[in-house]
């Protein structure tokens, strides 16, 4: 028996046989991802639709008002898997725990799965700038045949720890780019107010956290941004080419409000789609299937890749030089 998306199911057991296979064949976990279906694959102008799971690994379990909302284990995976039952939705974002319990209940067939890569600025931590890669190495993202690892990346000026981050997030993308796995890096530009960590939201200070971003690495071939979404986000997405996707973050607003700013944030140019989490897990009317519905209304399926003019592409063939160069040196 599984939740429909506005009850609960209480029975404790319901999820007793992972225990069982964690125990007695651990090794079923990576034949249960080997033997998936993969996703059919990536394609510009169709926008994508990932749910996100990692917040319970960096100490991060409210919602709301409620401080405990993500710590039930068994309720989490019925609401993943009555997201993840929508044919729209395509895939997931996930701590190693929760991947593999999605592996293993066989939830992840003809999906993209992105494994959650640093998770040790844990919520609420002294020095939770130091945000460790304690999570999926790129390594075991290959063995397990994904599709990339995400990365949370806070640039606190004030924190010495920014820069040993900034370094290793570095090194990461490059570790996948190796493997021609997506880097997914969610920047923010990030301060320590009162004992807490408090991300910068205002316009510019998105804007300051892609142009940082994107320069990781030795090269941006393989990384994506994954982003807020803020006042004038045409400001925000004109600062970057890298395919971009949209994050939910904890809602403040009414649900009609935080669909209504998705909505218009997806018609920008660049928005590959949406990576939510706990607005559509945790719905304020419990309705998790009806959350994700609406959710994947607004996504664009359909519309072609705008072709380029041959005026539009001619300084990118052989021989062209392109426009006349300027100065940029910094």
């Amino acid at each position: 028996m599984r939740n429909t998306g506005r009850g609960r199911d209480e029975d404790p057991r319901r999820y007793e046989p992972l225990s069982r296979i964690r125990l007695e064949d651990p090794e079923a976990v990576q034949r249960a991802a080997r033997s998936r279906r993969p996703h059919p694959g990536l394609a510009y102008g169709e926008q994508n639709f990932i749910v996100a799971a990692d917040h319970p690994a960096r100490g991060a379990l409210s919602v709301g008002p409620d401080p405990v909302a993500m710590a039930d284990r068994r309720e989490l995976l019925d609401r993943l898997q009555i997201a993840l039952a929508n044919p729209a939705v395509d895939g997931i974002l996930a701590s190693p725990d929760v991947l593999d319990d999605l592996l293993l209940l066989g939830a992840l067939d003809g999906k993209l799965i992105f494994g959650s890569m640093n998770r040790g600025g844990l919520a609420g931590l002294i020095n939770e700038f130091d945000d460790r890669f304690t999570g999926h190495t790129a390594a075991a993202l290959a063995a397990l045949g994904a599709d990339g690892g995400k990365m949370l990346t806070r640039i606190c000026l004030q924190d010495a720890d920014t820069v040993s981050l900034l370094e290793a997030t570095a090194k990461v993308i490059d570790s996948l780019a190796q493997r021609k796995l997506i880097a997914m890096v969610e920047p923010f530009i990030s301060v320590r107010e009162n004992g807490k960590v408090r991300n910068d939201l205002s316009t510019e200070a998105v804007i300051k956290s892609v142009a940082i971003a994107q320069g990781l690495g030795s090269g941006s071939a393989y990384t994506w941004m994954k982003l807020p979404v803020v006042a004038e986000m045409e400001r925000v997405l004109a600062a970057t080419t890298l395919p971009t996707v949209l994050l939910g973050g904890d809602p403040r607003g009414s649900q009609d409000e935080v669909f209504a700013s998705w909505q218009a944030a997806l018609a920008l140019p660049g928005v590959q789609g949406l990576t939510v989490g706990r607005t559509l897990l945790y719905p304020r009317d419990g309705d998790v299937a009806g959350a994700v519905a609406t959710a994947a209304s607004l996504l664009n399926r359909a519309a072609p890749a705008p072709q380029a003019t041959e005026e539009q592409t001619a300084p990118f063939q052989s021989g062209n030089v392109g426009p006349t160069p300027v100065d940029v040196t910094e």
